[in-house]
């Protein structure tokens, strides 16, 4: 994990964050419950390097003004029109502190899908997990290329380390193989003779 560096800011006037990120430099807070509110700026560049290799979720580790810090990213707030980023919220966490967060899910076998003349609906691409903050995870594959039309996926199809817990119910959908054409889930089931 590479060590981003950042150096505490002072806010002084409501327009003090617009100044930084014209300077090429982002605001941003990092908080926790063993210390004080802590504002910082950090180079726009370096965060962006960081967030499109790692995601926007999990943990980073900062550096404020010499004193390194592992922290989880609770929120990235963006430009609605340019995306740049315009704010980002860290909350200070040790390895063994057990936390609560989404984990973006990434799809694997969606060509074996397609190839069949299946779409793949994707119902979540993302889930809630649990577990030490040294655990978690940038992303969670979610393999469907053994997937038939009619088939589902579930939270539960999901296989993780033990170390990881899902919030959300295991029989949750988060994928579905339905019909090209038609858009429905199709199964084949054989047809049942009146007696």
């Amino acid at each position: 994990m590479e060590i981003l560096n950042a150096v505490k800011r002072e806010k002084r006037t409501s327009h003090e964050a617009r100044k930084e990120r014209r300077n090429g430099r982002i605001p941003g807070i990092l908080y926790g419950k063993n210390i004080s509110n802590m504002l910082f700026e950090i180079g726009e560049v370096e965060l962006t390097k960081e967030l499109s290799k790692n995601g926007e979720h999990g943990v980073v580790s900062i550096d404020i003004d010499g004193t390194e810090h592992m922290a989880l990213i609770k929120e990235v707030q963006k430009d609605p029109i340019s995306r740049r980023f315009m704010h980002i919220d860290l909350e200070e966490l040790s390895n063994e502190t057990v936390v609560t967060t989404e984990v973006p899910l990434m799809f694997s076998g969606e060509d074996n899908v397609t190839r069949n003349g299946a779409i793949l609906q994707k119902e979540r691409n993302k889930v809630k997990v649990q577990c030490k903050g040294g655990n978690i995870p940038k992303s969670i594959n979610v393999d469907v290329s053994n997937l038939v039309l009619g088939d589902t996926y579930r939270i539960g199809d999901i296989e993780f380390a033990n170390e990881i817990s899902f919030v959300d119910d295991a029989n949750t959908v988060i994928a579905a193989i339905i019909d090209a054409n038609t858009n429905t889930i199709v199964k084949d089931t054989p047809e049942v003779e009146n007696i």
